[in-house]
């Protein structure tokens, strides 16, 4: 029996599955084939290197649970096992580039959308090499319509991750001039600034943002608030945009300190979808300081899928799920 503690209504559009897909923005929300709809996704980094069967379990549990998008990067490389569309080079890297377009066409048909992610660093080292890398995913997957395309993640951390904004420039460009009606974003660890929401949308000309909010125990009461403080900021630059939460915290990640429960999940989701935000994910990766670091869940699902590796708490949020189709999201 569901705890009515955790039942929610969540503002999901599910089109009927079959037709193409098409992902838009309108003003400070995402639409699916022309209608306003709320992301709600999960995190599946690793899913080039799950077999075909995983994940078309995993994309089924997705949408009988009402999940409508998953973040899947395109450099990846956990315990070992690489498992990168393009190579150092930004070259294309098979079998997976072939694996990423199959996965976005299975996702097409589902009525659901992809956040292909790039990263600057081992797997990317330049922007000569991540410059090919657009050009090489981009070109890939232009026929469809169904995902968008994370230029950097947490681009603004001053390690390999880095790009500057004057690159992020360079990188969208390329990415519109192979496909102008392509949703681009660059993610960003931690909260947004009045400054980096003019970087973003001013000056490198983003299509939405992408904050990676902070991970302690009081960040899901935080979400709300700190979503407002952007549209005020947003009106100011004369530019709306979606603020999409794609990477919240997660178990696993410093268990030590905090390891956030089903009923934080849940408040976090909530304090998003009142706060304003267009989207949401279920984060989720490897155990830090278990066995292996298991279960590894969306970082390493070569032997075991998604849906498969989620322990009672995660269970526990998706239990009380209640998907409503509705109109969307809107800013209160």
């Amino acid at each position: 029996m569901r705890s009515p503690l955790f039942i929610m209504l969540l503002l999901v559009a599910l089109p009927s599955a079959g037709a193409a897909t098409t992902l838009g923005i309108s003003e400070t929300h995402f639409t699916i084939n022309g209608r306003p709809t709320f992301l709600l996704g999960v995190s599946y980094y690793g899913g080039l290197g799950a077999s075909r069967a995983s994940v078309t379990q995993d994309l089924d549990d997705c949408r009988r649970l009402g999940f409508n998008w998953l973040r899947v990067w395109a450099t990846w490389d956990a315990w070992g096992d690489d498992v990168s569309a393009v190579n150092r080079d930004g070259a294309p890297r098979e079998p997976y580039l072939k694996k990423l377009r199959w996965l976005v066409g299975e996702c097409n048909r589902r009525a659901m959308i992809v956040d292909v992610t790039l990263t600057r660093g081992p797997l990317l080292p330049t922007q000569e090499a991540h410059l090919a890398a657009v050009r090489t995913i981009v070109g890939s997957l232009r026929e469809y319509s169904n995902w968008y395309l994370d230029l950097a993640n947490e681009r603004n951390i001053r390690d390999a991750r880095y790009v500057s904004i004057e690159e992020l420039q360079a990188l969208r460009a390329e990415a519109k001039k192979l496909a102008p009606t392509l949703l681009i974003t660059a993610s960003q660890g931690g909260d947004v600034s009045a400054k980096d929401l003019e970087d973003y949308l001013s000056r490198a000309q983003l299509d939405f943002v992408t904050p990676h909010r902070p991970r302690d125990k009081s960040s899901p009461a935080r979400t709300a608030d700190a979503t407002r403080r952007c549209f005020p900021q947003m009106e100011k630059l004369g530019r709306l945009a979606p603020v999409h939460y794609q990477e919240p915290f997660r178990r696993g990640y410093d268990p030590s300190h905090w390891e956030p429960t089903a009923r934080d999940f849940a408040a976090d989701l909530q304090g998003a979808i009142a706060g304003g935000a267009a989207g949401w994910c279920l984060h989720n990766g490897g155990q830090r300081g278990a066995p292996g670091e298991e279960p590894r869940r969306s970082f390493d699902m070569r032997r075991h899928r998604l849906f498969d590796q989620f322990d009672a708490e995660e269970r526990a949020f998706l239990d009380g799920l209640v998907a409503v189709p509705a109109s969307g999201s809107a800013r209160p």
